[in-house]
């Protein structure tokens, strides 16, 4: 699988190996006791803001460093996607986008401390909570004790954590904390699973403090703490609870406090005023706790990178994770952001770093899309993957990490029959003969009619995954036709696969009837590489490449309306955009000066 998220980086920011370069070994940089963080055994308050080096270009990682510096942070926190790193198991990959070391040392170079949280499960809206696909479609009890996820774990903390070591302050870096695991009291109770990834980190030379992070349950707190780790909570309010179920000696602190939050696809976007977030950063800061705000810049969910809740029913996240930070998906400065600059300023000595000027953006234009191939004829053009199936394979048995396969099989069917998929993950385009049949999802409509006369043909239906579920014991379910096709009441046997790539699809001829699905293509000459949003007003559910890189995907349902197209994936002179629409083409691509979210609502997280 091509890998257009290294591919799209400059050469120049190729990670240096300093596993075997760590300096002499000082004291950690902060500790805890009777309630406080201490600091060279001063006081010490973390004002921290979250950003996701693995949702920014890396071309703009200091940019929007020190728009967080600016905020009056001291701290940026991130966690460490593992699936970023290792797509291909065994093949752990440091370089290009996936540089962390190179975004600590931009941290530091910045002023900021480094709060480091390299859980094997992140959350984070991001696909499978961060988690191998590979992992999760062989081991079912992800985040135990289980001897084979272990295994994994201590692989890639193998891999990962030296790396780590010398950046810590300890020995002269910027890493001032590490968290063991990720809101583990709303997941499990394992607490030998909780201790081999505390003692794992300490083995391998992480001597910084470490902290949990849970929501504001006594049952949480309980399942999701571990000796020699400091509790924090994650909240959007609820100070006076977190007071309250502080163990004693912790310092108080939310992790993640939520001043804003994340859609879903055909929801609202959500949006939390500048004077909600505010008070309740505010109520937690006079209390005399310490705060990582979450998000202070979303960034984007680049490629197909978007996860998944579950809630009865699947609720896949957009693109945009801009999640209404104070610090916007292209760096633009809101409200919320001089609001909380100004509430934080009094915990620096000195003054602030002055306010970045805002992001430079390309005019607004539109170009024709013009329809090279349907999506059965793309589909017909890709080499099939393997041997014939008895049944149809998953995503994970086929080594598909996301996106569209496609699933075929010859097939005879009599007079009124209907075809049903069983257990669909998660949406499906039917053809028959290269005629489109319809839609199916696996929370609404999974069977449709067959050509009432009956017949024989060749049964293609391609499904999308629409995002690995993140949160909550479905974490880690895999994607495609999860059980089989029936027609009638009897199953369909002998399936081939195509895996539709994620770089973009090649361009062909032009073709007419620009209302069908398919392959699009136009092209913008640009002056200047500059930031951008596209639209695609007609397009009704579709992905995006922009000079072969996957931008991520557009759907009629909203809340979203434009992608982020960043500076650095532009360039000088001609650039081609590509969309591949499932259900319906557009006629043309916009560039767009201002972002459409959507219809908001206000919204405090739970």
């Amino acid at each position: 699988m091509p890998d257009l998220l290294a591919s799209a980086v400059d050469a120049a920011s190729v990670a240096v190996d300093t596993r075997a370069a760590v300096p002499p070994i000082g004291a950690p940089a902060l500790s805890w006791r009777d309630g406080e963080i201490l600091r060279d055994g001063v006081a010490h308050r973390i004002i921290a803001g979250s950003i996701h080096y693995f949702r920014v270009h890396p071309d703009q990682w200091e940019d929007r460093l020190r728009r967080l510096a600016a905020m009056g942070a001291n701290t940026v926190d991130t966690y460490v996607a593992w699936n970023f790193h290792e797509r291909v198991e065994g093949d752990v990959r440091f370089d290009g986008w996936r540089d962390i070391e190179r975004f600590i040392r931009l941290a530091g170079e910045v002023g900021l401390d480094v709060f480091l949280r390299p859980s094997p499960y992140i959350c984070a809206e991001w696909s499978n909570g961060g988690i191998p696909f590979w992992l999760s479609g062989r081991v079912a009890a992800l985040r135990t004790s289980d001897a084979d996820f272990l295994a994994a774990v201590d692989a890639w903390y193998d891999e990962l954590i030296p790396r780590l070591v010398p950046l810590q302050a300890a020995h002269g870096g910027p890493v001032v904390a590490i968290q063991v695991e990720n809101e583990y009291g709303s997941f499990g109770s394992d607490p030998a699973y909780l201790a081999h990834l505390r003692d794992g980190l300490r083995r391998r030379g992480m001597v910084e403090m470490l902290t949990t992070a849970d929501g504001i349950t006594s049952d949480m707190i309980e399942h999701g703490s571990v000796p020699g780790a400091m509790a924090t909570f994650t909240f959007g309010t609820g100070v006076a609870k977190a007071v309250e179920l502080r163990r004693h000696g912790d310092a108080l602190m939310c992790s993640e406090l939520w001043g804003g939050w994340f859609d879903h696809w055909g929801e609202r976007h959500h949006v939390r005023s500048a004077a909600s977030a505010g008070g309740t950063i505010e109520e937690l800061l006079r209390a005399g706790g310490s705060v990582s705000l979450y998000m202070a810049h979303g960034g984007t969910n680049f490629g197909l990178w978007n996860g998944a809740n579950h809630d009865q029913v699947l609720q896949p996240t957009v693109t945009s994770y801009d999640s209404d930070a104070p610090i916007g998906e292209d760096g633009t400065l809101d409200e919320k952001f001089h609001a909380l600059r100004a509430m934080f300023a009094p915990f620096h000595a000195a003054a602030l770093p002055p306010v970045p000027a805002a992001p430079r953006r390309q005019g607004a234009a539109t170009a024709a899309l013009d329809r090279r191939s349907s999506l059965s004829e793309l589909v017909s053009s890709l080499p099939t993957s393997g041997e014939v199936s008895p049944r149809p394979r998953t995503f994970e048995e086929l080594g598909a990490e996301d996106g569209l396969v496609a699933y075929e099989a010859d097939v005879s069917f009599p007079a009124d029959a209907t075809l049903t998929v069983d257990g669909l993950h998660d949406r499906a385009v039917v053809f028959l003969d290269g005629a489109r049949l319809g839609v199916l999802e696996r929370d609404g409509e999974t069977s449709l009619p067959l050509p009432r006369e009956g017949g024989v043909g060749r049964l293609v239906i391609v499904v999308e995954s629409l995002g690995r579920i993140n949160y909550g014991p479905y974490t880690g379910e895999g994607k495609g036709i999860m059980r089989g096709v029936m027609i009638g009441r009897r199953l369909v046997n002998g399936w081939t696969h195509r895996l539709i790539p994620h770089d973009a699809p090649a361009a062909t001829s032009p073709s007419a009837d620009p209302a069908a699905d398919g392959v699009a293509v136009a092209s913008f000459d640009i002056a200047e590489p500059l930031d951008a949003w596209l639209a695609f007003p007609d397009g009704s559910k579709g992905m995006v490449w922009l000079n072969g890189f996957l931008l991520g995907r557009y759907w009629k349902i909203g809340p979203q309306e434009t992608l982020y197209a960043p500076a650095p994936l532009w360039r000088t002179g001609r650039n081609e955009i590509v969309v591949l629409d499932t259900d319906g083409l557009g006629a043309t691509v916009e560039i767009r000066e201002q972002p459409s979210f959507g219809e908001t609502e206000e919204f405090i997280g739970s």
